[in-house]
């Protein structure tokens, strides 16, 4: 038990020094890393760490080399990883019969197994270590810090690398003093709002209260986001030190975790986390000797997109139906049991340790002048690099998608991005080169959000994107208010019309009348920016929306009543893959007249054809097209 800053001290500086031995190579080991991120989990890490770990017991190899979990390295479309150190050398997508070879090759034969080493797409250089990447190069880790470096379930690996510095700086400090720390970083809300983090603290500080709450919102919802829970599989002690440290500047003792129940890997970490803290005394009663007491409670949330919102989440969590509270009375001022309680997400709480540990001034070196330090994105959709990415605020979206993301894939035209999931809105080509902070991403129509960006190519139908996002508000809506409630769905029915080729002009008008009303008088944050992705896609591609109604077209030949297959006469050599492959009969055999000579070829019947695409994809000489 730790139960005094000297103790602490003396604890730290021993892991530290252990960790920085293993990263070093001085403890006369070598040691495997292995991806325990969900998405490496999903293709079977946790099999080739057991296998690892079986092959250095057959090799008698326990004296000198180990295998360990650790968070997820963020290069998803890579995994599954596994870094041999003190080397550094990073292989990637490899399968469990890849363990052998590291085993007998690298550990054993000092070897580099060229085959699971990454190959960069332009060089076609293989490239050994992570940090030569490009994908990692312009990345700075800070709520990411340890992340895809140390074991989570470890609580002395995560003191090696700096954790409860933070916190046991802070408990030198005055409360404002610390709160002044936090407002002088610049650090504002990751979960969406963007709310300046030490103004929420200063106003539950001021409250008079014999109870105090702080709350960590871990409901992560967005479709294609997955920052928060990568956070707490791959470092949740840093989340709990950002508690204890905003505890400690407002006077709270408790604080409450709530995460969504379809994250269990991520629930379980922190349950560990928590157990560990409190055997070492670093949670619980006089935390190291001072008169500062902190416990940590986790609540399950049922997967509603709504408790994302911060007072339908307080409901959730005293047991009530989730659903939003009329503001004001703000949580920092009635919140959690109507006692004084802020509400911070997992990225920023992440953050926090690395503020108290390093400086204000040293996290406001990165960013722009009202959005400083770095924000964690969940790059997906149409781009080679899928991942988790933490950049400076400042980055151009050109560099997350072209230089970070790798470009779009089979060279296609990049279209559109979508930032801020669905309360979010589209950037375009011609925005490329803007700024990703706060504020320019709001004045552009669009939203930084919880860090979800959906990159879309030229096969992306704008009109069923805003439909996509709709159906899934409409799907979330707590059905409390009735702007949200019924104008979501009127927006759905519009929209739905319109990719059916049953869209008037009307429809426009009407879109953009019942946007500004459900904007203007929903009661929260999902009500009031859920017409987004429509007003930017109305915006920005509004002659996609024209040519649905006009021209009963889709520019993109997505949306299926509005476009059919055709096979070219002229390519098709009459196989007849197409027709056998057809669930609906709906393609024949007919003679057609070449300009050289005469030949079978395929036809497709459109009253028939139910557009399922099997045709396109079986044939070979590729005849088949959309319109």
């Amino acid at each position: 038990m730790i139960k005094s800053f000297e103790e602490f001290d003396e604890k730290s500086l021993k892991c530290v020094d252990c960790v920085s031995k293993k990263f070093s190579g001085e403890d006369g080991k070598r040691h495997l890393l292995v991806c325990g991120g969900t998405g490496c989990l999903s293709s079977n890490s946790n099999e080739i760490l057991e296998t690892l770990n079986a092959l250095i017991v057959e090799h008698h190899l326990e004296d000198k080399v180990d295998a360990n979990k650790v968070g997820c390295f963020g290069f998803c479309s890579q995994g599954p990883f596994v870094k041999v150190l003190p080397e550094d050398t990073l292989y990637r997508m490899v399968k469990v019969e890849d363990a052998k070879d590291i085993i007998e090759k690298d550990i054993i034969g000092g070897e580099i197994v060229e085959r699971l080493l990454y190959v960069d797409p332009q060089t076609k250089e293989k490239i050994t270590k992570q940090d030569d990447i490009t994908f990692y190069k312009k990345q700075v880790r800070i709520a990411l810090h340890g992340c895809g470096t140390i074991n989570p379930e470890k609580i002395e690996e995560t003191l090696g690398v700096g954790s409860f510095k933070g916190l046991e700086r802070a408990l030198k400090m005055k409360q404002e003093d610390v709160i002044k720390e936090v407002l002088d970083s610049g650090l504002r809300g990751r979960g969406g709002g963007g709310f300046p983090t030490g103004r929420k603290w200063q106003f539950a500080f001021a409250q008079q209260n014999d109870e105090k709450y702080v709350v960590c919102n871990g409901d992560e919802g967005d479709p294609g986001a997955f920052m928060d829970r990568s956070i707490l599989e791959g470092n949740p002690i840093a989340v709990i030190e950002g508690m204890m440290i905003a505890g400690y500047a407002i006077g709270a003792k408790n604080g409450y975790f709530y995460v969504r129940a379809e994250y269990p890997i991520a629930v379980e970490r922190l349950k560990i986390a928590i157990k560990q803290a409190e055997e070492l005394g670093l949670l619980g009663d006089h935390i190291m000797g001072t008169d500062f007491s902190f416990r940590c409670h986790l609540r399950l949330g049922a997967g509603a997109f709504v408790c994302g919102e911060e007072t339908a989440l307080l409901n959730s969590i005293e047991g009530q139906r989730g659903m939003p509270r009329p503001r004001p009375p703000f949580p920092a001022v009635k919140g959690l049991w109507g006692k004084p309680t802020i509400i911070n997400n997992v990225e920023t709480l992440a953050t926090v340790p690395y503020i108290l540990r390093e400086g204000a001034a040293k996290f406001a070196q990165y960013g722009t002048e009202k959005s400083k330090g770095t924000k964690v994105f969940a790059l997906g959709g149409k781009v080679n690099n899928v991942g988790l990415v933490e950049v400076p605020m400042g980055t151009t979206l050109r560099e997350l998608i072209y230089d970070i993301g790798g470009g779009i894939p089979n060279g296609k035209e990049f279209k559109a991005i979508q930032t801020g999931g669905p309360s979010g809105g589209c950037l375009t080509a011609a925005e490329l080169d803007a700024a990703i902070d706060y504020d320019n991403l709001i004045a552009r129509g669009s939203m930084m959000g919880s860090g979800g960006a959906i990159v879309m190519d030229e096969d992306n139908c704008m009109v069923d994107v805003a439909k996509f996002y709709m159906e899934f508000i409409c799907d979330e809506s707590c059905g409390k208010c009735s702007p949200c409630r019924i104008g979501t769905k009127r927006m759905l029915e519009i929209l739905t019309r319109i990719t059916e080729g049953k869209g008037t002009m009307q429809d426009l008008d009407d879109l953009e009348e019942l946007a500004q009303a459900v904007k203007a008088n929903s009661l929260c944050g999902l009500g009031q920016t859920s017409a987004n992705p429509i007003v930017s896609t109305m915006s920005k591609f509004r002659e996609e929306y024209l040519a649905h109604i006009v021209d009963k077209k889709c520019p993109a030949h997505v949306c299926k009543n509005l476009m059919q297959y055709v096979i070219d006469k002229d390519k098709c050599v009459g196989c007849g893959i197409c027709a056998r492959n057809c669930p609906v009969d709906a393609i024949t055999k007919t003679d057609y007249i070449a300009p050289k000579h005469k030949l079978a070829s395929m036809e497709i019947d459109p009253n028939k054809c139910v557009k399922c695409g099997l045709c396109m994809s079986q044939c070979r000489p590729n005849a088949i097209s959309k319109q």
